[in-house]
C-alpha cells in the first residue's frame, strides 16, 4: 500500500535534511553526551557503558529527526545541543583532565 502523498515531504532539501540530521546529528549529539559524562565521571565505566547507549541514543535521535517538519531546524537543535555538551566537555576536561 503506498504512502499518503500528503505525508511526505514534497522538497528534496528538506528530505536531504532530515536525512542528514538523523544520521550525522544524531550521531554528534549522542558522542558528544558521552564525552560530556565521561569529562565529569569515571571515563572508563562510561566508555564501557556507551557502546551500548549511544546507539540506543542514535536511534531515538534518529526517530525524531524525522517526527520533526523542518530538516533544518532539526539540524539548529542538534548542533546546539552538541555545542553545550561539547562546552560541558570542555570545562569537564580543564577540571578532571582524562590523561
Amino acid at each position: 500500500m503506498p504512502a499518503n502523498k500528503k505525508y511526505l515531504t514534497p522538497s528534496p532539501a528538506q528530505r536531504f535534511a532530515k536525512i542528514s540530521s538523523a544520521i550525522l546529528g544524531g550521531l554528534i549529539v549522542s558522542v558528544m553526551f558521552h564525552m560530556a559524562l565521561a569529562a565529569w565521571f569515571d571515563h572508563v565505566i562510561v566508555i564501557i557503558t556507551s557502546t551500548f547507549s549511544a546507539f540506543i541514543l542514535w536511534a531515538i535521535l534518529m526517530v525524531v529527526a524525522f517526527l520533526g517538519k523542518n530538516g533544518w531546524k532539526i539540524w539548529s537543535i542538534y548542533l546546539l545541543a552538541s555545542l553545550v555538551f561539547f562546552v560541558i566537555f570542555y570545562f569537564g576536561n580543564q577540571t578532571n583532565p582524562l590523561v
